[in-house]
């Protein structure tokens, strides 16, 4: 008995986008759960303040965790197209770069570091950054063959 896919086959940017999107889901989960996240308890909503770290290494506050869910379902959602899904990393990787930029520039201890960021942070929002746009920018240059443009 043969079956058939209901669901057309994803195209290469379409699946980074939904692996990327669904990383990022999986990060605002995680920073909910104590002991994943360290120092819980001194969680604040949005504050540099805000003492709990990821994996006892990146700072993160409810807002910080607010932000990794909505990016990953903004992933999943524009996965669903090769042209949404190249513009999910191309725009999410320039976000990422400006994080990245703001982590440097505004002081960790300033009340102008209200997401909070890092240092550790900060350099994964640079890796971030370049990664997505990388990915948007190389697998999203046109269509692998067997794959049409959406």
């Amino acid at each position: 008995m043969t079956t058939h896919a209901t669901r057309s086959a994803r195209s290469p940017v379409q699946q980074a986008a939904l692996l990327v999107g669904a990383v990022f889901l999986l990060v605002g989960i995680l920073g909910f759960i104590p002991g994943i996240t360290t120092d819980y308890d001194t969680m604040k909503f949005a504050s540099h303040d805000s003492d709990a770290k990821l994996l006892g290494v990146f700072q993160v506050s409810i807002l910080h965790n607010l932000v990794h869910l909505a990016f990953g379902v903004a992933g999943l959602a524009m996965a669903r197209a090769a042209a949404t899904a190249r513009t999910y990393l191309l725009a999410g990787g320039a976000v990422y770069l400006v994080l990245w930029l703001y982590g440097l520039i505004v002081g960790h201890d300033s009340a102008a570091n209200f997401v909070p960021l890092n240092t550790a942070d900060d350099w994964l929002h640079f890796v971030l950054g370049i990664g997505m746009i990388a990915l948007g920018a190389l697998l999203g240059r046109r269509s692998a063959p067997g794959y049409p443009r959406v």
